[in-house]
């Protein structure tokens, strides 16, 4: 089977899946009553598979989807401002052929960039507990087998501790102790283990109150375009 195919069955299993009472009971919820400005809408409210290149070099891993954003469309980082910042920061490095995502159909692609996430489902609060992220987390595992990525850009303390996780469960390194998070943060792991690259998220309190900046954003791409580039 290749590989495509493959990440294709794993989303379908993604979006099946009811392990987690909240976040189903929470995201199923949110799909019934809508938000006002978007009435009109279907709601996906189901989890939210990977999207993207199946034979990208990065794996862009974020939080969980957000609750009238990907909860809402069906995919990652669509249909929110975190998305808006997102996507205008991976078309101006490459990585995206439009700096925009507003719904499954838009014609959006990803060049040699997956974008995935820690949780599936909207957590209450955007805060997942931490049974709900090792619940998950066989799925990033899987995900991880499947692309083998050069290189890991976590977005945010949650996702680059959830990724160390998943090493430290198979044995791979001893401790995340080792790896701090931090905005621009590099890490070089054992072996031959994709390099992990940090960044803050791009949720609207961090973009919207000047911590996070589209310099900031594009400078983090730049480090890891080269080292993509760099074999």
């Amino acid at each position: 089977m290749k590989k495509a195919e493959e990440l294709r069955v794993l989303g379908e299993e993604i979006v099946a899946c009811r392990k987690c009472a909240r976040l189903v009971a929470y995201r199923e919820k949110v799909a019934r009553e809508k938000r006002r400005a978007y009435r009109e809408w279907e709601y996906w409210g189901k989890p939210v598979p990977g999207f993207g290149d199946a034979k990208a070099e990065l794996l862009i891993l974020g939080l969980a989807p957000g609750a009238h954003g990907a909860n809402r469309t069906g995919r990652m980082f669509t249909g929110d401002r975190s998305g808006d910042f997102l996507y205008r920061a991976l078309h101006k490095a490459g990585f995206a052929n439009q700096p925009t995502s507003l719904h499954r159909d838009d014609g959006l692609r990803l060049q040699n960039a997956y974008i995935t996430a820690t949780i599936r489902c909207a957590p209450p609060g955007n805060k997942p507990l931490p049974g709900e992220i090792a619940q998950c987390r066989g799925y990033l595992e899987r995900e991880l087998e499947l692309l083998r990525p050069r290189a890991v850009l976590a977005l945010g303390g949650i996702a680059w501790n959830g990724y160390l996780e998943i090493l430290k469960q198979l044995g791979k390194i001893a401790s995340r102790a080792a790896f701090p998070f931090a905005h621009g943060s590099e890490a070089e792991l054992p072996g031959d283990l994709p390099r992990l690259f940090g960044a803050y998220h791009p949720s609207q309190q961090n973009t919207q109150t000047g911590r996070l900046t589209p310099a900031m954003y594009a400078q983090v791409l730049r480090h890891i375009q080269r080292y993509l580039r760099a074999r």
